[in-house]
Formats: C-alpha cells, sequence, structure tokens
C-alpha cells in the first residue's frame, strides 16, 4: 500500500509540475560577476571604508611603494606663496593650493556651495578657431583656464556666476524628475572678456586606477571605434589626438573630461601649473605669463622638483582599485543584466586588458574600469560648446564606473557629470542625450523595480 501511495503522489506530483511550466516565466539565467570582482586586477584592494580611493596597489615592489607614498605625501600637500622655502610657488593666479582639495580623498569633489571659494570646480576657456598645435585656442589675457583665485596684492582674472533652468524627465511610470541645467558666466574680470569666449566648466574627477588606463594598448582603443555605425544602434565613439608637450608629437588622448591628455605626466605637470600656478620642469612658465597680473616679479625658475612632479604622477598611475561587490545579490545581478539589454555596456565597456607597461604592477591586468576610453556625442543638453582638439562641443569622453558605488561613503555626495549637475545616478543617466539617446529612452521605459536594480548594480562597482 506504502508503494502505490508513494507512486501515485511522484505521479501527480510530475503532472502538476510539467503543467505549471507551461505557465511560468521562462528561466533566464542571471549574468556571474564574480569575474568581475577584481575591477583592477592584481591592483584591486578589498576595502569597504572611507579610504577606498586612496590606498596603494597592493602589489607594488617596496622601492616602487616608497616612490608611491613620496608622491601621496606631495599630492596632500599645500602650497603657499614664494618666496617661503617649504612649499612654495603658489601664484600669482591660481584655482586651489594643493591636488587633494580638488580631488578630495582621492575622489569626485562635490559641486561647491560657494563657487568662488577654492573647490574642485573650474572652467576651461578658448576662442573659436585651431591653435597651432592642432588645441583651442588661448583667450588673449586668460590663457586656457580661468584662474579665478591670486596671491596678496594681484587681481584674479574673474569670477564665476551660474544661474539654473529646468528640465523635466517623466518615466513610463509616472515618476517625473527635475533636471536643473545650469548656465555659467564670468563677472568681475581683470580686463574686458571677448564677446566670442567659449566656457567649459568641470569638476575635479577620482583619481584611482588612472594608470591601468594609461596602459590600455592604443590598438584596443581604437578597435571599439564604430565610425560607420556597422551594426546601426546609432553608437560611433572616435579617439581623440592631442599635441603632447613632452614629445613634442600627436598622441591618443586619454585623460580630462575631453581626453584631452595623452599623459599622466602632462596631467599632474598642467595640474601644477594651472590650477596651482607652480612651475615645472613640463610648464616653466607661470600660468599668466605675459599677463598684467600673471607674474610675481621674483623669477623664482621652477618652483617644483622634477623628483616630485615625477612623484605625484608616479602616486595618480599606482592607486589601487577598490573591488566590486554583491555579486550574488540578485537584484545587482538583474541589474547587470538590465545594464547590457539596455546599452549601456556599449560605451561603458566592462573589461580592459592592459598590456606592456614601465611599472610591473601595471603590465598585463585584466581590468573592469567600465569605460571603452572614446569621445561620444552626448547630445544638445550636455554639450559645452567647446572644441578640444578632434572632440567637438558636444562630445565628452566616456567616464569609468569602477568604485562609482564608494563615492558617498568616500566624498559624501552622489553628485555626477562634467560640473556636478547631476544629483544622483538618476539624473546622470537622464542627462544623456545623442549617441547615448536610445539607451536613455529604454532607462526611462524601465519599470520602478527593473531601475532600482539597476541603481544597486551601479553601485556595487
Amino acid at each position: 500500500m506504502k508503494y502505490i501511495s508513494l507512486l501515485t503522489v511522484l505521479l501527480f506530483s510530475s503532472f502538476f509540475i510539467s503543467c505549471s511550466s507551461d505557465d511560468a516565466t521562462p528561466y533566464e539565467e542571471l549574468p556571474s560577476l564574480l569575474d568581475r570582482q577584481l575591477a583592477g586586477g592584481a591592483t584591486t584592494v578589498f576595502i569597504n571604508t572611507s579610504n577606498a580611493y586612496g590606498t596603494p596597489a597592493p602589489n607594488l615592489s617596496g622601492a616602487d611603494l616608497a616612490l608611491h607614498l613620496t608622491g601621496d605625501l606631495t599630492f596632500e600637500s599645500v602650497y603657499v606663496t614664494p618666496p617661503n622655502k617649504v612649499n612654495g610657488g603658489l601664484g600669482p593666479i591660481f584655482n586651489n593650493s594643493s591636488c587633494i582639495s580638488c580631488h578630495p580623498k582621492d575622489g569626485r569633489a562635490p559641486f561647491p556651495t560657494n563657487l568662488n571659494a577654492r573647490s574642485g570646480f573650474f572652467m576651461r576657456v578658448s576662442i573659436p578657431g585651431i591653435a597651432d598645435n592642432g588645441g583651442p585656442v588661448p583667450v588673449p589675457g586668460f590663457g586656457l583656464q580661468i584662474q579665478n583665485q591670486a596671491v596678496f596684492g594681484v587681481e584674479p582674472e574673474a569670477q564665476f556666476q551660474v544661474t539654473y533652468s529646468t528640465i523635466v524627465e517623466e518615466l513610463a511610470d509616472g515618476t517625473k524628475v527635475t533636471l536643473r541645467k545650469p548656465h555659467y558666466s564670468l563677472v568681475e574680470s581683470y580686463i574686458p572678456i571677448p564677446a566670442n569666449i567659449l566656457l567649459s566648466p568641470r569638476i575635479g574627477s577620482p583619481v584611482f586606477g588612472l594608470g591601468l588606463l594609461e596602459a590600455i594598448p592604443e590598438a584596443d582603443i581604437l578597435a571599439q571605434i564604430d565610425a560607420n555605425d556597422a551594426n546601426q544602434d546609432g553608437i560611433y565613439g572616435k579617439a581623440n589626438y592631442v599635441y603632447d608637450v613632452i614629445s613634442k608629437q600627436t598622441k591618443l588622448g586619454r585623460f580630462g573630461w575631453k581626453a584631452n591628455t595623452a599623459s599622466l605626466l602632462e596631467q599632474c605637470a598642467a595640474a601644477f601649473n594651472n590650477d596651482m600656478g607652480i612651475t615645472n620642469y613640463v610648464f616653466p612658465y607661470e600660468t599668466g605669463y605675459g599677463q598684467t597680473n600673471g607674474n610675481d616679479g621674483l623669477k623664482a625658475g621652477l618652483e617644483v622638483s622634477n623628483a616630485l612632479v615625477d612623484a605625484v604622477t608616479f602616486y595618480t598611475q599606482t592607486l589601487a582599485v577598490p573591488a566590486s561587490r554583491f555579486h550574488d545579490n540578485q537584484n545587482v545581478r538583474n541589474g547587470a543584466r538590465i545594464f547590457e539589454e539596455i546599452d549601456c555596456a556599449k560605451c561603458h565597456v566592462p573589461k580592459q586588458k592592459t598590456g606592456p607597461s614601465p611599472i610591473k604592477a601595471l603590465a598585463h591586468q585584466t581590468i573592469y574600469p567600465y569605460t571603452d576610453m572614446l569621445l561620444h556625442d552626448m547630445g544638445e543638453d550636455l554639450a559645452d560648446g567647446r572644441p578640444d582638439f578632434m572632440a567637438t562641443g558636444r562630445e565628452w569622453k566616456t567616464r569609468p564606473l569602477w568604485g562609482i558605488g564608494f563615492q558617498y561613503l568616500v566624498n559624501g555626495h552622489t553628485q555626477f557629470l562634467h560640473d556636478g549637475r547631476a544629483a544622483n545616478l538618476t539624473e546622470a543617466i537622464l542627462w544623456h542625450g545623442g549617441e547615448a539617446q536610445r539607451a536613455k529612452d529604454k532607462f526611462k521605459q524601465l519599470s520602478k523595480k527593473e531601475r532600482e536594480d539597476l541603481l544597486s548594480f551601479l553601485n556595487s562597482l
């Protein structure tokens, strides 16, 4: 009797299972994210504190770690006015007095509550045309960046001013999101401002993992370009080729919001000079050289040593990348699937590989930065109207997404995009246009649960 009962139960169970499976939602395997945990390859650190962006790569040699720590000390040093013998050289015109002030805890600066206080906000400028080096044309009397600070007795170039208009985006479920579009201008300038000046606001961005991005082979970056839109997805991608002041040659641009700089050495040396007014072996002239407010009269020579410029560069090359998290979380894995389905991954390409590098710790690493390192037309709402070498006034370089989920923990805010206009990740997505318009439209059609899962995925990175 027991055997008959057991057989009956099994038959009935089989019947109900087979019937119910016809009506069930088809099984869809969610992506495995465990292989992406080592976001920076062997440079990855497992850390869940406010120091997530500021840790040296764990695979550095003893000598390299010592150089990294020297660069760290200089990166955090506050510079003062000359002729001070310790950290002298600030100004005569500048934006800030230390690297860490623009990149707090090696992360992303917030939009300042006082636009003209020292902060991570700055303004690139130019006038229409192409300079002899193929780049933007400096503004007479102002150069390529507005210095809104000055040492005692010297007049800053100008002050910043911003007003806002609003754009309302409505999602498929009726949710409305109000975006604040900033409109910038310059006031209180030391000389009249040309009427045709082009303004491009910027916010200091994270500095970890940059050496890995520098080590991605150029051929691999170029291979991602779809110049003729062969797959008809509306996404093209473009490389920026820029004048490299160190080699005096044209090279692939990799760094900056428009990929307008070829190397981290030039990026760091330019920050010393443009942001702090400190002369160095790459940029030996004061920021305002030839201007009435650009000479402190001290003839101090180079104001930071070659060794310290190189150490700061090495520091930015060898900061660790925080590991991604929550790989087994169902919502995160569903968000990763959605990220692929709505085409985010076509520009924010998850996986890259580094090639040879003079820094052994960075060579031949599999990394997950979520960027293609290319320029993309991002639409009129994000356009600054200011060309930069081959980048048009509508194009921006794809920002890496690695470590983005740590930003609130590290920097205490969730502001994004080139000028910090997006108050959170949802707003950042809704600002996308141009080549990303289709992805944005797909995002707007997601259910609330799908949007939350996508955000969970992004915050796991």
